[in-house]
């Protein structure tokens, strides 16, 4: 019996949409590679791991996250960049790093931008944060989840109480245009080294100080050299999970759920292991012999408004900014 040509065309054009489904469908079984800057102790990384078993669990084991830590594929801003040419499909970022890569992050570098905890929280994991973490999509990446970090202080071999005393030392920060700008303006030189060179930059007086929170100046034996932490608190930089967008768009809208569910479990986890390990650490630091400074923030707060001022002259920043504002009432 002869076919219709129709029912011929009919057939055909269904095989095809199959074909096309299959080979645009997600595959069944899929591993994740994330790589990034920090050592296996450090709380970030617990979180991560923690990531990973909750979606091996929640898949049955289609899922697994391969984690590459301790720079083992390169510096924080190394990896963004291979995420970006996909070779790598995750990485942690902090908002200094992707500064560089998007200008939206800039703002959470600026100094004295949070009031407190409470008004970092409502931001970072609130509507303008999330806004924040998908606006990159066009880049290349999207951040899944956020992390504590603390606040950020000025360490070195003497005190540091006022913007003064920072003049004439060299201080190691990341290679953020926000935060260069605020140690220039502060009257410190800023000097951008990796974060696994700091140690060896210090001892050699490559640099007379660093800026971080004291579980990174503990855990890094930074202490050994810098054993001054003055705790004028000028930022509160979160970290992100970053993850490319060519791979979350070739995840099926299940594999995707669950990544980003366990991504959002990783950030409750991360910050009752932040609050316990920032505890032991100060109490490390005291055993040590090192000294915490009390510091007057009201002069470097003064020191720093040209970096606002230039900020608000963006609409788009200076937008942003108002809705950072807003959470805080």
């Amino acid at each position: 019996m002869k076919i219709p040509a129709f029912t011929r065309t009919l057939a055909c054009s269904a095989l095809l949409a199959l074909f096309a489904s299959s080979a645009n469908a997600a595959p069944e079984k899929v591993t994740l590679k994330l790589a990034h800057n920090l050592e296996r102790s450090h709380v970030v990384h617990q979180a991560f791991e923690e990531m990973a078993k909750e979606v091996k669990t929640l898949s049955g084991g289609k899922m697994t996250i391969r984690i590459y830590p301790s720079s083992q594929m390169g510096s924080a801003r190394e990896t963004l960049e291979l995420l970006q040419n996909g070779a790598l499909d995750m990485t942690k970022g902090s908002a200094s790093d992707l500064e560089s890569f998007d200008n939206i992050y800039a703002i959470y570098n600026l100094p004295y931008l949070f009031r407190d905890q409470q008004h970092f929280n409502k931001v970072v994991f609130g509507p303008v944060g999330k806004e924040i973490m998908e606006s990159t999509k066009s880049k290349g990446f999207v951040a899944l989840s956020a992390y504590v970090a603390g606040t950020r202080s000025f360490y070195a071999k003497k005190p540091i109480t006022k913007p003064e005393d920072l003049k004439g030392l060299k201080i190691r920060v990341q290679a953020s245009p926000t935060t260069l700008k605020m140690v220039e303006l502060m009257g410190g030189s800023p000097t951008p080294v990796p974060f696994g060179e700091v140690y060896t930059a210090m001892q050699q007086g490559v640099v007379d100080g660093a800026e971080n929170n004291v579980p990174s100046w503990v855990q890094t034996r930074h202490i050994e050299i810098a054993k001054f932490f003055s705790e004028d608190e000028h930022t509160s930089i979160p970290d992100f999970l970053v993850i490319s967008t060519k791979t979350l768009e070739k995840l099926s809208p299940e594999q995707r759920e669950i990544l980003e569910k366990a991504a959002r479990g990783s950030e409750v986890y991360q910050q009752k292991l932040w609050e316990k390990i920032d505890h032991e650490s100060r109490e490390q630091a005291k055993s040590m012999g090192a000294t915490f400074v009390t510091v007057d923030k009201a002069p470097f707060r003064a020191a720093v408004k040209p970096l606002f001022d230039d900020f608000s002259k963006d609409p788009k920043q200076a937008e942003l900014l108002k809705k950072f504002e807003a959470a805080a009432e």
